[in-house]
């Protein structure tokens, strides 16, 4: 029959047990506390500052911060969308990102600006600062042909890369390896196109 002495001993265990176990319990609700808020503001930092492709934060050291600009719903003026998208090193490079950026679409919203299932060949530095894009032929048969989206489409791709790239002041546009003269027949693409700032939404960027 155990004393006073045990009894009071066991009792005293007990409670350590308790308290111990008190506190493991705390800690883990803490931990999985913690780890639900960090992937919420992870989460939404991505929701409002998307990257281009895949999940990564934007504040990934890989990446930068670039003003895409796409349509608006009437097709009457670009709208900046801020993205981050990979960074890199060339310039051509960066405008190639860029460039796939804008193909990949709009996250916001708006209104995409090339034709889903367009590809871009490559982008080419020209002296006196002209990026050459060269696309698949999809850009022109997959385009919906009107006035206003040939605008959009020009311009979407001229502002997106002048206002990011100071060394690009102007873009001329081939489409496999070949200049051409219009995309759909109303704008002619045989001319070199520079930033046109009166189609940007007004104090947006």
């Amino acid at each position: 029959m155990a004393t006073k002495k045990q009894k009071k001993s066991k009792q005293i265990k007990a409670k350590k047990q308790k308290k111990t176990r008190r506190i493991i319990g705390l800690t883990i609700i803490s931990a999985i506390c913690l780890g639900f808020l960090i992937f919420f503001f992870v989460s939404l930092f991505d929701y409002i500052y998307p990257p281009a492709t895949g999940t990564t934060s934007a504040t990934d050291k890989n990446k930068t911060k670039v003003a895409l600009f796409f349509s608006d719903d009437n097709e009457r003026f670009l709208v900046p969308e801020i993205r981050y998208i990979q960074k890199r090193d060339e310039t051509k490079d960066q405008a190639e990102e860029m460039i796939k950026a804008l193909i990949d679409g709009p996250k916001k919203g708006h209104v995409r600006t090339l034709p889903e299932g367009t590809t871009l060949i490559g982008v080419t530095l020209a002296k006196n600062q002209v990026a050459i894009v060269n696309f698949n032929k999809n850009i022109r048969e997959l385009h919906p042909g009107s006035c206003a989206s040939e605008i959009m489409t020009v311009y979407s791709l001229t502002n997106t890369l002048t206002h990011n790239i100071p060394s690009i002041k102007s873009i001329s546009l081939q489409i496999e390896g070949k200049n051409i003269k219009t995309l759909k027949g109303h704008i002619n693409t045989e001319s070199r196109f520079v930033m046109k700032r009166d189609l940007i939404v007004k104090d947006s960027v």
